[in-house]
């Protein structure tokens, strides 16, 4: 058995194990590894740490178990996090909403949104008081809306009422500002839903600098995951906010663009505009 079977097998075990204690030390002897040598080589080899992955591992039992209609206490103690607090402790930066909202397809969240035309096309975005929740281009303002509506089923979305909540406002206006090349580092809050692995290729992405590209395979070797490369080009695919994570500054290694899920015409003009603002 090779390194990467050895680990992909590790990988199952926490996966069926994830609800109950699993010690450093067991998972070392379990893989004929010391201690050191264990923690080291699986987060080279799977890009998070043992603990993390069991952290993200009990995360999706706990929402399939949402999604089988479990209750939340019942899907809480089946995930093995022991108590709701240690569920909601991490909803902010896992789930997007509270666990009972995401098993309720976003019952009970409010979005409000706004669609503005930019020189790039039709673009809407959505937004919970929490931060950005919804970037997107689209060819129309229906075409968007049930975009919003695929993602967040039955949470109450709205427009934006004139005037706009000045929060809300002055997240759209560094929106604006951005695509104008007046402000290459929007830092907005955003309340997104993600996996482990996704949350930490979308935040790598952020550090790409404004008016670069990487490939597909430098965004995975970066992250500690060099055999990742297809996996980091779903992660960009399901990019929910456009921009704001910057998914249309990675390409093949070819230095073809690859694919852009808001088209290859808008991706090429947002690197070429990146690049002319930067330069200037």
């Amino acid at each position: 058995m090779n390194q990467q079977e050895r680990f992909s097998a590790i990988c199952r075990y926490i996966e069926s194990h994830a609800d109950e204690p699993l010690r450093l030390d067991d998972l070392a002897r379990r893989s004929k590894m010391t201690r050191a040598h264990f923690a080291r080589a699986f987060k080279a080899e799977i890009g998070v740490t043992p603990g993390a992955y069991r952290e993200a591992a009990r995360l999706r039992r706990f929402k399939k178990g949402l999604k089988r209609g479990d209750g939340v206490a019942s899907a809480t103690y089946d995930a093995g996090f022991g108590s709701s607090s240690r569920v909601y402790e991490r909803a902010g930066t896992r789930l997007g909403m509270t666990p009972a909202q995401y098993r309720r397809a976003g019952e009970g969240v409010a979005i409000s949104y706004a669609s503005l035309e930019t020189p790039l096309g039709l673009m809407m975005i959505g937004a919970t008081d929490r931060g950005v929740c919804f970037v997107q281009f689209g060819d129309s303002e229906d075409e968007l809306i049930e975009r919003l509506r695929d993602e967040y089923a039955n949470a109450e979305i709205a427009p934006m009422r004139e005037p706009h909540h000045p929060e809300f406002a002055t997240w759209v206006e560094a929106i604006a500002r951005h695509l104008a090349g007046e402000l290459p580092h929007p830092d907005l809050p955003l309340d997104i839903r993600a996996t482990a692995f996704q949350m930490r290729v979308w935040r790598y992405l952020q550090t790409i600098p404004y008016g670069d590209v990487q490939s597909y395979g430098e965004v995975a070797r970066a992250i500690g995951k060099p055999k990742a490369a297809r996996a980091v080009g779903h992660a960009c695919a399901s990019n929910p906010v456009a921009l704001l994570i910057p998914c249309h500054r990675v390409i093949r290694e070819s230095g073809h663009l690859g694919c852009y899920r808001w088209g290859l015409e808008r991706k090429r003009a947002l690197i070429d505009r990146e690049r002319s603002a930067a330069r200037s």
